[in-house]
């Protein structure tokens, strides 16, 4: 098949955006717009977008002279047990999605591409992705840094646009950035939310009628406990009391409520005395969601 900048004519006709679907293609591209001088920003993905990631294009693109945005489920992160098999993917949609955004390249690589054939390498992480949803999910923020790790030497960006939802795992990649001096700067961006104050996530297309009424009280639970927690009240009273009020409000579990420092998750001896971040994890129906807010 014909191709045109290194994409096949079917890749543009199906999305109006070019694809690369390997680092050959991906490099040729961003050194192309290095040439002319370009600025580059990134934004890496699951896949199954929502206004949320838009959200990072369009603060990328605001950013950069070029917008590089990845569709990638990364089988590294998941347990076993976990949603990998399942989770939503809808690469054409994406595609058009990143086109009316503003988005210039879709970086969309296969499993061998990314982890090819004999790959043994791993990263090993500690700091703040120890606790919360490292507990939780061992295995997850190794493959978080391992795949971080991998785009950014891929793509080379100048920039790379990540959510605060995943608070911890913004915090995760920014000490890997750190610590493996990766030319990049890490910028994060707040929380998009729907008209219930729910945080916008993939994983809400699991959620039902019913389970989605009660998965927007998460955040009004957790904006009225740090609250609290800045009023003085103790830290470890306020959690629990926290996780009390979403089992009442029909959460079927609570994986953890935690007021915790801003910058390395570390935590506080018995009230809140420096920028805070409360964090939580709670399950309804199959559904796991994740939120956090500003202390």
């Amino acid at each position: 098949m014909r191709r045109v900048n290194s994409f096949t004519m079917a890749d543009l006709e199906t999305s109006a955006l070019p694809v690369a679907r390997t680092i050959a293609e991906l490099r040729e591209t961003v050194s192309g717009w290095r040439r002319q001088g370009f600025t580059v920003g990134f934004v890496p993905t699951m896949g199954a977008l929502h206004e949320g990631h838009l959200s990072l294009v369009r603060e990328a693109i605001h950013r950069a002279d070029r917008v590089v945005a990845s569709v990638f489920v990364n089988p590294t992160q998941f347990a076993p047990h976990e949603d990998l098999g399942t989770y939503p993917r809808q690469e054409a949609k994406d595609a058009e999605l990143l086109a009316g955004a503003g988005c210039h390249l879709l970086y969309a690589p296969g499993v061998d591409q990314m982890y090819p054939a004999g790959a043994t390498t791993r990263i090993e992480v500690g700091g703040p992705a120890e606790g919360l949803e490292g507990a939780f999910r061992p295995q997850m923020f190794g493959g978080v840094a391992l795949v971080v790790a991998k785009l950014l030497n891929q793509v080379q960006p100048d920039l790379a646009v990540f959510g605060e939802k995943d608070w911890q795992q913004l915090m995760v990649v920014r000490r890997m950035v750190r610590d493996l001096d990766l030319p990049v700067e890490i910028v994060g961006l707040p929380t998009a939310r729907d008209g219930h104050g729910l945080a916008l996530s993939s994983r809400n297309a699991y959620l039902t009628v019913g389970e989605l009424a009660t998965a927007r009280r998460l955040n009004g639970v957790l904006a009225e406990a740090g609250a609290r927690a800045a009023a003085g009240e103790a830290v470890g009273a306020v959690e629990a009391d926290a996780a009390d009020a979403l089992l009442t409000a029909g959460f079927d579990s609570v994986d953890y409520v935690a007021i915790r420092r801003a910058d390395d998750l570390s935590t506080f001896e018995r009230t809140v005395d420096a920028p805070a971040r409360i964090l939580a994890a709670a399950r309804i129906g199959r559904t796991r969601l994740i939120d956090n807010m500003a202390i």
